[in-house]
């Protein structure tokens, strides 16, 4: 190695210690305000007696009849079939809340969930570069969208080490990455999308596997549960839109990935032009649109690009495209960052584009936020500190950058991988055909 390129990776680990003692002191911070107040901050959920009720609630109707007609559940039968595995039904007779403070099993299982995805996602990182591994691993582990996660008991914990496994290179089995990939799916369809990076790498095997055993998990958890047919659940997501998406705004905008909940702000009941300006106000109306079809255009330039020259990016830069594509046009809620962010955690810091993709990531875990304008306090229980508290909430900075770091990520990666293509189209003939992974080189030139 030069010297040139020791003293840049010198540098690059000088700035990965620094941005993770960032995010560890936001953790401290964390801690330090929940040991005080009794509650965690904003940008943790406003209902501080909720904790953990995304898995409990959705245990319950596991252990009890009608989650797709009367709960309306949008969730695949995948989701029932885990959590009826991992709860104790005699403890869901009453209510999932009664259930939370029975149940130690699914408990339990929920921090094990985290366990396993950290310990997978460090394996990984470890194969991927040694030296920044334990700074990424550590913003990983305590960063926002993780400890979200963890706090809501959300299904991404153990969608989290199916993740990691289909796509980290822990394993070869294509076998077993297929399976992996399948239960993402089942338990996230919107976890599709990074699978389809096989496609443009031409890895039509893995990719056949992967869904062929999606199909195959669906079948077979559809058939345990005995609901969940592709009707219900596209007729529930219908109603999902109507009532909740379109109808609760605040709810939308408060841990989003996406500017596109910003759309609906003229008309929410929040009075929002009593903390931002309406010019303001009519700027982000008018720009939002403009900046995610842009996004958009960035991001399919680069897959066209990928699917003519195929060897130019890795089929992990591939996914984590398609992840952020996804994540700024629609918000499945903040705690999906975390699947962006393993993605951007394999990048080497190597070239500005993936550096500003990879201090991106970092921001993105920071667990603190600075409330502009507070709202009323909300006098309420909270669950994790065993007490009665009144929590400040407000409409916040992390609320409006978020989003936009989100976009910086995909907007830094594009551009990267645009270059990258390019030099690759210097050595090699496009690629059109679907078949087979041959790359032509391009003829010598007579000199």
């Amino acid at each position: 190695m030069s010297g040139g390129r020791r003293a840049g990776r010198a540098a690059g680990l000088f700035a990965e210690r620094a941005l993770m003692l960032a995010v560890a002191a936001s953790f401290g911070w964390l801690l330090w305000s929940f040991h005080r107040n009794g509650y965690l901050p904003q940008p943790f959920i406003i209902d501080t007696n909720d904790t953990f009720m995304d898995w409990f609630n959705t245990a319950y109707w596991a252990n009890n009849p009608g989650a797709y007609d009367v709960w309306r559940t949008v969730y695949p039968p995948l989701s029932f079939l885990f959590l009826k595995l991992f709860s104790l039904p005699g403890c869901y007779l009453d209510s999932p809340f009664q259930a939370r403070d029975c149940d130690w099993f699914g408990k339990a299982a929920i921090l094990a969930s985290y366990a396993l995805g950290v310990a997978l996602a460090w394996i990984a990182f470890r194969r991927a570069d040694r030296a920044t591994a334990p700074m990424r691993i550590i913003a990983f582990a305590i960063g926002l969208p993780m400890l979200f996660a963890l706090e809501r008991g959300n299904l991404i914990l153990p969608c989290i080490a199916c993740f990691v496994i289909a796509h980290g290179d822990i394993v070869r089995s294509k076998a077993w990455r297929g399976l992996a990939a399948a239960l993402t799916i089942n338990f996230k369809p919107y976890l599709l999308l990074p699978v389809l990076a096989l496609a443009f790498k031409r890895r039509w095997r893995s990719l056949e596997l992967a869904g062929i055993a999606t199909l195959l998990v669906y079948l077979l958890t559809y058939a345990f549960v005995g609901a969940g047919s592709p009707i219900e659940i596209v007729d529930n997501m219908r109603n999902w839109v109507v009532t909740f998406v379109g109808g609760q705004v605040w709810e939308q905008i408060y841990y989003s990935t996406s500017y596109v909940t910003l759309l609906p702000i003229r008309t929410t009941p929040i009075p929002i032009l009593d903390h931002i300006p309406s010019r303001t106000v009519e700027t982000i109306l008018w720009a939002v649109p403009i900046l995610i079809r842009a996004s958009q255009a960035a991001g399919l330039l680069c897959l066209a690009g990928a699917w003519l020259q195929p060897r130019a990016l890795s089929t992990q830069r591939i996914a984590a495209l398609l992840m952020a594509m996804s994540l700024v046009s629609q918000s499945p809620g903040g705690y999906t960052q975390a699947f962006l962010i393993f993605l951007v955690f394999l990048e080497p810091w190597r070239r500005p584009g993936p550096i500003v993709a990879i201090v991106a990531a970092y921001l993105l875990s920071i667990s603190a936020d600075w409330i502009l304008s507070p709202f009323p306090e909300i006098a309420s229980k909270s669950w994790l500190g065993g007490r009665p508290v009144t929590g400040l909430f407000g409409l916040s900075v992390g609320q409006f950058a978020r989003p936009g770091l989100i976009l910086l990520i995909l907007w830094a990666l594009a551009a990267d991988s645009l270059w990258l293509i390019a030099r690759a189209h210097r050595g090699h003939r496009p690629m059109i055909a679907i078949g087979p992974r041959t790359w032509p080189a391009r003829p010598a030139v007579a000199r």
